[in-house]
């Protein structure tokens, strides 16, 4: 695996709940945050171009983020599949883990609204930049 691709983002006044911790569910859109950019600084994908669902979103809270910390999201790709890919994640603040999460994402065909292969240019940098060697399609 090469390193993996990180993403800072911001601890917002709206984040917080009435203890300063960052809401639980406030972490979910700091992944979507780090995948989208993911997605376009690795595969090249306007965001008007996403063609990923979520089909599974797993969380685990290590420690609270708070007011004043500056997370930082590491996100790498741990499985890919034919449709389909997960994606591994810790949440970071000062190099500590504060979650680690796990997301399924499954490539829709725009016409049909059906799971559908990853395209290559989807595919390939991925491969190339997550160092995962293709293994040759056993399907006729």
């Amino acid at each position: 695996m090469s390193e993996p691709f990180t993403v800072d983002v911001p601890v917002r006044f709206r984040d917080l709940d009435p203890l300063n911790h960052v809401n639980h569910a406030v972490y979910a859109s700091y992944l979507e945050t780090a995948r989208v950019d993911y997605l376009s600084d690795v595969v090249g994908m306007a965001d008007d171009d996403l063609s990923f669902v979520i089909a599974n979103l797993e969380i685990e809270y290590k420690r609270p983020i708070v007011a004043g910390d500056d997370p930082t999201v590491a996100l790498w790709v741990s499985s890919l599949g034919d449709s389909s890919w997960t994606m591994a994640y810790e949440i970071r603040v000062d190099g500590d883990v504060a979650a680690t999460a796990k997301t399924t994402m499954v490539h829709i065909d725009s016409e049909t609204k059906r799971p559908s292969p990853l395209p290559p240019d989807v595919r390939e940098p991925v491969c190339e930049y997550e160092d995962i060697a293709e293994q040759a399609s056993t399907q006729s």
